[in-house]
């Protein structure tokens, strides 16, 4: 039985027309019911799921590549948080968001880094050292006549006393 006005042709969603993955059509139902407005224009849900799936690809992209770091192959929240914490400009669209079960970025302060660590990352920091240049060779150690190691005993016994020192000052300060 043919219909009248002849066969009739094949939906063609407006996902499918915008060439999108979300849905056009449910995201205008959406804006229509919560009333952000009198009106909706035909364009306003088709820009806003094409923004929506931008979003969602970004985030999944940068998860997927967290989950990958830590040699996983699922996505869970915490390479969610490590995704949006570490780029920039989804940080800051996502300051105020908290993630279940995403955890913090991991960070230590650098006051509570032992001092010869700390001295060693600042010289490291100031002066990097080029590629091409080597390190000049120590120089040969020569022998140590018994005068020597008599001064080198009496300087280690002074880096004791001192150490002695420190030690109490800081069990002063402490109480």
């Amino acid at each position: 039985m043919a219909r009248k006005g002849g066969e009739r042709k094949k939906a063609v969603t407006r996902s499918t027309k915008a060439g999108l993955q979300f849905p056009v059509g449910r995201i205008g139902r959406f804006l229509k019911k919560g009333r952000y407005a009198q009106r909706v224009g035909s364009g306003a849900p088709v820009y806003l799921a094409a923004v929506l799936e931008y979003l969602a690809a970004e985030v999944l992209e940068l998860a997927g590549n967290a989950a990958k770091d830590n040699k996983k192959t699922r996505i869970v929240p915490r390479h969610l948080l490590l995704a949006i914490r570490n780029d920039q400009e989804l940080g800051k669209l996502l300051a105020g968001v908290t993630i279940a079960h995403g955890g913090v970025l991991p960070n230590i302060n650098p006051v509570l880094l032992p001092k010869k660590a700390l001295e060693k990352a600042e010289k490291e920091s100031q002066s990097p050292k080029s590629p091409k240049r080597k390190a000049p060779a120590p120089a040969p150690a020569a022998k140590k006549t018994p005068k020597k190691k008599a001064a080198d005993k009496k300087t280690a016994a002074a880096d004791k006393k001192k150490a002695a020192a420190d030690a109490e000052e800081e069990a002063a300060a402490d109480e």
